[in-house]
């Protein structure tokens, strides 16, 4: 797995046997510095063979649009089918991003249930997981090395601060049911068990 930083959001890239996965995009208008980032890590973007967003928010599916047009396949959890165009209107406001809809007629949507196997057909073990404590359409994957990535889940050690989120709570609990090595943020620092 490569973390990738060029904007705000954390992105990671997933190599598999058969197809690359991205998680996570930066905001709109940071595709110049989304290809300065995979040429620096030595991928190429037909490397990437689908991109998945962990949730709708602007800074994670900014230029999943713009991917889309140049042969990436947006992976749809259907849990997050509603949400896929919760960012437009935000874009819209500003002309200077020239900001293009997802087409969400060409992407791949599949459920959590099917997740194991669809990541497996594109050689990596883990699943997607809905962790919604967050926001409606959150997703986490959980790869079977330890590594997992919960977009803007907040930290396990907020629990406390938030002993009155059952649905934090909850989605900590699941994850936890992995026993990951390493939790991966959008904007947290990284935490090893």
């Amino acid at each position: 797995m490569i973390k990738l930083r060029y904007g705000n959001t954390n992105t990671f890239y997933i190599a598999g046997a058969k197809g690359g996965l991205l998680i996570d995009t930066d905001y709109a208008g940071t595709l110049p510095q989304f290809f300065k980032a995979i040429k620096t890590a030595c991928i190429d973007i037909s490397d990437i063979s689908y991109m998945l967003a962990t949730h709708y928010h602007p800074d994670h599916i900014g230029i999943v649009s713009e991917l889309q047009k140049l042969g990436v396949t947006l992976l749809i959890v259907d849990v997050q089918h509603s949400s896929v165009h919760f960012a437009d209107d935000i874009f819209f406001r500003d002309k200077r991003l020239n900001y293009k809809p997802i087409d969400e007629n060409v992407a791949k949507v599949i459920s959590c249930a099917e997740s194991r196997s669809f990541l497996c057909s594109i050689g990596i073990s883990g699943e997607i997981i809905y962790t919604p404590s967050h926001s409606e359409d959150s997703v986490s994957i959980i790869l079977d090395d330890g590594n997992c990535i919960v977009g803007d889940l907040e930290p396990v050690e907020y629990l406390a601060a938030y002993n009155h989120n059952p649905r934090l709570k909850s989605d900590w609990e699941q994850i936890m049911s992995y026993h990951p090595k390493r939790i991966l943020s959008a904007h947290a620092n990284e935490k090893e068990f």
